[in-house]
């Protein structure tokens, strides 16, 4: 059986990874396809995305990565898929998962939705808290696999040179005021 898991990872987080894994012990292939949210504004390209989550699932040989736009479903069909993965962290995210799944439903009626909930220790992740960290200089490689922290700090030290910490004209990085570990 075939299962797409779509989404924008911007960047992919552990969270997502936990994710991928999980289903790939539950699923013969599983596709993870990058898409374009036009409502957000992406801190790496489609391309970026796809090296980047490609980097962090080469052990798993029942993974494939992809991009695509449009609507999930039509990308499921082209793709032969039967099910759509959908990570589940809090209650706010179920409300609005089923309504989609309710809507993809109507659009076609071979796709189900299958919901995995995260595990406890990204309960509380999501792209933008990894963003956010980053953006005032916290360290996000707890949160994210390695590469893709080391693109995060790459790319905010070049968009961000404020927040960066090794910038010589701000040699104290900003702290984010609600940090998610004490400091050391």
């Amino acid at each position: 059986m075939i299962a797409i898991y779509p989404g924008s990872f911007d960047p992919i987080t552990l969270g997502h990874l936990d994710i991928i894994e999980r289903s790939c012990k539950l699923f013969e292939t599983v596709i993870v396809a990058v898409l374009r949210n036009p409502s957000k504004s992406p801190l790496f390209t489609i391309q970026e995305r796809v090296q980047q989550i490609r980097g962090c699932t080469q052990h798993l040989s029942n993974v494939e990565i992809d991009s695509f736009t449009g609507l999930t479903v039509d990308y499921a069909k082209l793709k032969n898929a039967q099910v759509l993965l959908r990570g589940l962290r809090v209650l706010s995210d179920f409300e609005k998962e089923l309504q989609m799944a309710h809507t993809n439903q109507t659009l076609w009626d071979e796709i189900e939705t299958v919901f995995l909930a995260t595990s406890n220790e990204y309960s509380f992740l999501s792209s933008s808290v990894v963003k956010e960290i980053a953006k005032f200089g916290g360290s996000v490689n707890h949160l994210v696999p390695p590469q893709v922290a080391l693109d995060i700090c790459r790319c905010y030290a070049q968009s961000h040179p404020a927040s960066n910490p090794t910038n010589s004209q701000n040699p104290t990085p900003q702290r984010n005021p609600f940090p998610l570990e004490p400091p050391m």
